[in-house]
């Protein structure tokens, strides 16, 4: 039997926490779009070990999540972490169960390919559901960058 790629989009953030829950945002927004086959989407929260499954059964996971690196809020990068080590030093609020999550995939030897999309934001202070209009204007652009990432024609 052929064993099928499967990628998964993962958001990740705190949705009642404004720009922090920018993952989260793009995961619900993206799974209203006709994806390719072999592409889910999850809106992964606040995540922790209870995600480590979905790291187990997909062969590719798309983070996107928010970072508080000084940056100009709305500013995308993208990593490819292998290593905990390799996420940003300031990762938001969520930041010790991705890094524990990793260290644990690697002990497992269950590693996944992750390309990790970091959105700059300006603070986590903030109470709401609402993005930031600095914060909302990018979500296109990631829409798009994610899609040329996998290979999607715009």
């Amino acid at each position: 039997m052929k064993h099928t790629k499967k990628t998964l989009i993962l958001g990740i953030g705190n949705y009642l926490m404004g720009d922090e829950g920018i993952g989260v945002h793009l995961a619900n927004r993206i799974q209203k779009d006709i994806l390719s086959p072999g592409v889910d989407v999850l809106d992964g929260g606040t995540g922790g070990f209870y995600l480590l499954e979905y790291f187990e059964i997909y062969d590719r996971v798309i983070l996107v999540d928010a970072t508080l690196d000084g940056n100009v809020p709305g500013d995308i990068r993208l990593i490819k972490p292998r290593f905990s080590t390799d996420f940003p030093p300031a990762m938001s609020t969520h930041d010790i169960g991705l890094k524990d999550l990793i260290n644990a995939l690697q002990v497992l030897g269950k590693m996944p390919e992750i390309d990790l999309f970091v959105v700059s934001i300006a603070s986590i202070q903030q109470q709401g559901i609402e993005l930031s209009p600095e914060i909302e204007n990018v979500i296109p652009i990631l829409i798009g960058q994610i899609n040329c990432l996998l290979g999607i024609a715009i």
